[in-house]
């Protein structure tokens, strides 16, 4: 039965969903049924590397064995921090065939969070590039644990000076047989953004995952001829979506290191790509750049658009030729709002799908009139379409899913034709560059220089729409620090895209009757003067 609120230009998902029955939607499942029906078609392609359906199944379950060899069993969590690489997806289809648990980890993580990630997820192996183990030092030295085993990439020496015992990832082992895994269970746990706390970890199962390649591939209407081209990382829901986007529906799979604006178009006339994934700022971006007589030259017919503002839907259409499609989701739901292609509200979340139920609610969880900004509320009427909760974090999950429906944090509108309107965030996070950045993880990294009374993260818009991190910074003597002092002080501690641009130093804050921070204050008040801004500064921060 169609959802009375969906966009009725989103075709049904029927097909695949009658393919593969409710236990059948585990990734094993998923892998072996492509293998046997596509054989040597090109699935994934990692830089010069092209492996075929039955190639990606075989690696599966050799990786599967390696970590079999290795003493992982179902259930354990394996952690890996590493670039966008064949071997980071070697490792996470090899614990999906094992019903291992993947911990993918970003790779700007450092100090206190990298910290709180490895206590909280308990891993017992760590993959990583070992141009990360200065990361890893960082994550120590905040009182990490060291996992019992630590397989890096291209090296073995430690330079950690901690003494820890690495070695190089072994090759694949024998194939293991595939673990007679349930749709309910997690094929991985992705760490998001924390608000008045550290970041949790949210247990994906087998069947979210399904359905985000089932719900996304339809908003674009794939077929096997397409190619997807990402250069987001593997680390976060939208690439490890797209993967199964392409495994499903029998496309082709390209994946960049990274996105590069001038490599950009080069890169997807090469790879043939026909559909592409641009969050936040990156289509604008592409757009600062000078304009080119190619432009318009490459195959790419439609790109998902989530979070571009309005005003650069039409010039990018108008510039390069590819409608932008508007989306919202998250790691803890799915894909659940889509538009048509183009969008016809330019910028905005665009209609719930089949399949979904949304309310605007009061902070009563009283739906509110069309119109009216609330905080939108989700679920999802397919078992497991939805993660199952936040690791090691009970009382977190209970707050979220409170009433049986996730609440996003999001003030949303919901207007009278069915179309949702993104308004601000309720919780209190920050999202730069598609990544979410948690004001108390900042909070508390500034909190910890000894010249620092109290302090404030906040958002601030910059030129490409998006926000910028903020910070408002009480002293306890007059002249003790310096703005960039402050932004120095965080390098290093915290992940680069988490170190503030803007620094505000205030004699007080604005305080609420209980004497919490108003943020709300500082945030609606702008760059007054005296905000320092490290852009304008010429400061550029280390990665």
């Amino acid at each position: 039965m169609s959802n009375p609120n969906s966009n009725p230009a989103l075709p049904a998902g029927a097909a695949l969903a009658d393919e593969f029955l409710p236990a059948e939607r585990t990734l094993p499942i998923l892998l072996a049924r492509r293998a046997a029906a596509l054989g040597e078609r090109p699935f994934v392609t990692f830089a010069d590397t092209t492996l075929s359906f039955a190639q990606v199944e075989q690696l599966a379950a050799a990786s599967a064995g390696a970590l079999l060899d290795a003493g992982i069993a179902r259930g354990d969590r394996v952690a890996i921090m590493a670039a966008n690489r064949l071997e980071f997806l070697q490792v996470f289809l090899g614990c999906a065939w094992l019903g291992a648990i993947a911990v993918p980890i970003n790779t700007a993580s450092k100090g206190v969070q990298l910290a709180h990630i490895l206590t909280n997820s308990g891993a017992k192996l760590l993959v990583i590039d070992h141009a990360l183990l200065p990361s890893l030092q960082s994550g120590i030295e905040a009182g990490g644990p060291v996992p019992d085993l630590i397989w890096t990439l291209d090296g073995t020496q430690d330079t950690t000076g901690k003494g820890l015992a690495l070695q190089p990832l072994p090759v694949p082992g024998e194939r293991a047989e595939a673990a007679a895994l349930r749709p309910g269970d997690t094929i991985a746990i992705l760490y998001t953004s924390g608000t008045t706390g550290p970041s949790k970890g949210v247990c994906c199962p087998h069947a979210q995952m399904f359905w985000w390649g089932v719900n996304t591939g339809r908003a674009f209407g794939l077929t096997a001829d397409d190619v997807l081209f990402t250069t987001l990382p593997l680390f976060h829901t939208n690439a490890l979506n797209t993967f199964f986007q392409a495994l499903l529906h029998g496309c082709r799979f390209v994946i960049l290191p990274k996105f590069s604006a001038s490599g950009f178009w080069n890169s997807a006339r090469e790879h043939r790509a026909t559909v592409t994934y641009l969050l936040g700022a990156m289509a604008a971006i592409l757009l600062s750049r000078p304009p080119e007589p190619g432009d318009r030259d490459h195959s790419i017919r439609a790109a998902l658009g989530g979070g571009v503002p309005g005003r650069f839907h039409g010039p990018f259409q108008e510039r390069f030729g590819v409608p932008l499609l508007d989306a919202y989701g998250s790691t803890e739901t799915n894909f659940v709002f889509g538009s048509p292609i183009p969008s016809d509200h330019p910028g905005t979340m665009g209609y719930l799908i089949d399949g979904m139920e949304a309310r605007v609610v009061d902070e009563d969880d009283t739906p509110v009139p069309d119109g009216e900004a609330g905080e939108l509320i989700l679920r999802a009427l397919e078992p497991f379409a939805f993660a199952t909760g936040y690791f090691g974090m009970p009382d977190k999950t209970v707050e979220a899913w409170r009433n049986l429906w996730f609440h996003t944090g999001d003030r949303v509108v919901r207007e009278k034709d069915g179309h949702y309107r993104f308004i601000d965030r309720t919780k209190d996070a920050i999202r730069r560059r598609g990544e979410n950045i948690s004001s108390w993880e900042v909070e508390q990294t500034l909190l910890a220089h000894p010249a620092i009374e109290a302090c404030a993260a906040y958002p601030l818009p910059s030129e490409l729409g998006e926000d910028e991190v903020a910070v408002a910074v009480v002293l306890k003597q007059a002249n003790a620090l310096s703005p960039l002092d402050i932004v120095m002080h965080c390098e290093g501690k915290l992940p680069y895209f988490a170190v503030p641009r803007f620094v505000r130093v205030v004699a007080e804050m604005p305080l609420t009757e209980n004497g919490k921070i108003r943020k709300f204050a500082l945030r609606d008040e702008g760059r007054v003067p005296g905000v320092w801004d490290r852009e304008e500064a010429g400061y550029q921060v280390r990665r």
